[in-house]
């Protein structure tokens, strides 16, 4: 049997479901399946082969499109729905604007309650573990838009492989530890001795230390507990590097926190959540773009409005590929192509 021969067979079976679906399509059956169907009924009357695959076509196609554009918005997790309105935030932020910070602690250190005050939201108590969080800020400032996400790595504590891509593609990484716990300490000092070493082998650079790190100590209002004082800290991790001790709770200390990662990272102090006013994603898009839709350039803003924020709830971790690439992607940036350094 040829594939012609197979390729009528399988017309041939489609009009046969169609001539015993004849009697319901005349009747025009409430179903709304059946009645977009019905609506090819004439051109059922004296079917051929061509006319019943453009039926079929003509019928299917209108919906299939729908359900392309719906998986592909979520898929995306950069549009917005505002009612009958869909906001694309892609584009509207250069790439030297975009920031990721990495989030690296010990389990039960409020890593969560910290991401949570910087994206402006309340203290959550009771713990519930994280598998993996990815959060992601935008920011109209002088102007001029940004882009911030936070990855809470947590999930990746036991699969080295999937951390090492993580600080492999970080910009900035923010170090949280327990004030009442010095082994959570230890493991900072494990995690700040990776971060250094995979940086310095990616970038080949011979000063591992120049690495954005912000260390904080958690949990400062439980003083009856402290079991690590500054000292510890500076005597285990060194005086280089940043370290704020601060209460998600209570919201103390986590100003400077935010501050010294928005140094780091060359990013405004107003990013800070004392200085920015949280706005919807309609607000926000409105104020990156003009009436054509065309990104708004800093020269054209006469006065430029006060410094706001939105939190993209739609917001979807680059997938591992994308992750591989960027570091693939800096890695041969070098005259000789290097191998990932993931492993």
């Amino acid at each position: 049997m040829n594939a012609n021969e197979k390729f009528q067979l399988a017309v041939d079976g489609i009009l046969g479901v169609f001539h015993s679906c004849g009697d319901l399509l005349q009747a025009r059956v409430a179903h709304p399946a059946l009645q977009s169907a019905a609506l090819c009924t004439p051109m059922l009357q004296h079917p051929t082969k061509t006319s019943i695959i453009k039926s079929v076509k003509g019928c299917w196609r209108p919906q299939d499109k729908k359900m392309v554009k719906r998986r592909s918005s979520s898929s995306r997790g950069n549009i917005q729905s505002a009612g009958d309105i869909s906001v694309d935030l892609s584009g509207l932020i250069s790439h030297r604007n975009c920031h990721r910070i990495v989030v690296l602690g010990a389990p039960r250190v409020g890593k969560s309650n910290i991401i949570r005050r910087f994206l402006g939201e309340e203290f959550e108590e009771g713990y519930k573990p994280t598998a993996e969080d990815f959060y992601r800020k935008l920011f109209f400032i002088g102007g001029e838009g940004y882009q911030v996400d936070l990855l809470d790595a947590a999930s990746e504590r036991d699969f080295p492989a999937k951390r090492r891509l993580s600080i492999l593609t970080g910009d900035i990484f923010l170090l949280i530890f327990s004030l009442d716990d010095r082994d959570s300490l230890t493991e900072i000092h494990e995690l700040l001795t990776e971060i250094r070493a995979a940086k310095a082998k990616l970038l080949k650079s011979h000063h591992p230390r120049m690495v954005p790190v912000v260390v904080c100590g958690n949990k400062a209002d439980q003083d009856a507990r402290r079991a690590v004082t500054r000292s510890d800290v500076t005597d285990l991790l060194g005086e280089d590097v940043p370290f704020f001790e601060a209460s998600a709770k209570t919201g103390a200390g986590l100003q400077g926190v935010f501050r010294a990662l928005a140094g780091l990272g060359g990013l405004p102090d107003e990013t800070s959540p004392s200085r920015h006013q949280i706005v919807s994603i309609p607000t926000y898009q409105s104020l990156c773009v003009d009436q054509r839709g065309r990104r708004r350039r800093r020269r054209h803003s006469r006065e430029p409005a006060a410094p706001c924020a939105a939190v993209d709830p739609l917001a979807r971790r680059p997938s591992f590929t994308s992750d591989l690439k960027l570091v693939l992607g800096s890695s041969t940036k070098q005259k000789k192509p290097e191998k990932c350094q993931i492993q």
